[in-house]
């Protein structure tokens, strides 16, 4: 639930396809807001619309749909779509992209709030996952401690921000540079 992840992600897809096979990539959720369900306060909201109009500049091509802010109650939590890509890897690894991805397109295109359970049990069946295990494991207080230990492994890594690109080399990390628009700058800074 990152906007700046969602204008990330074709410079991204780009950096995958062209990265060296011997390239392990590991994401690792940050998690940002824990779970509320109070109502995101309107000076946060028109906020987060400026910030979504700076990407549409800054990354020309990223799309946003503005109906999210009407059509939805939006709140500032996060934690449970970072659990639901845990609980949709632990189906297989393959799921991982495939939930982020999922959860990017029903918050960024089709103003679906990924705040809330039943948007992300609905994006598992789509991904056609096991939903009884997908939701047990949603709010399970081992999904809930995966998700901390996650968030303490990106402070130990030194992400400043998301997104952020860390190489991990010889048990020592380097923070690579991010370019949203040249996916060859971060290659060469590989």
């Amino acid at each position: 639930m990152c906007s700046w992840c969602w204008a990330f992600r074709p410079a991204w897809q780009e950096f995958l396809a062209q990265c060296p096979a011997d390239i392990t990539v590991q994401y690792v959720l940050g998690g940002l807001a824990e779970d509320s369900m109070a109502a995101m306060p309107l000076s946060l909201q028109s906020s987060l619309q400026n910030t979504w109009r700076k990407i549409q500049q800054t990354v020309p091509g990223t799309v946003f749909n503005f109906d999210f802010w009407t059509r939805c109650q939006p709140r500032r939590s996060t934690w449970i779509a970072c659990r639901a890509v845990i609980a949709a890897t632990d189906q297989g690894e393959p799921y991982q992209a495939a939930m982020i991805l999922a959860i990017q397109n029903a918050y960024y295109l089709s103003a679906k709030n990924p705040s809330d359970e039943h948007v992300l049990i609905g994006l598992a069946e789509d991904l056609g996952l096991n939903i009884p295990a997908f939701t047990l494991a949603l709010n399970s207080e081992q999904t809930r401690q995966r998700l901390s230990d996650q968030m303490a492994l990106a402070r130990q890594l030194g992400a400043q921000g998301f997104p952020s690109l860390i190489l991990s080399l010889n048990g020592r990390q380097q923070l690579l540079r991010l370019d949203y628009n040249h996916p060859r700058v971060m290659l060469e800074s590989l």
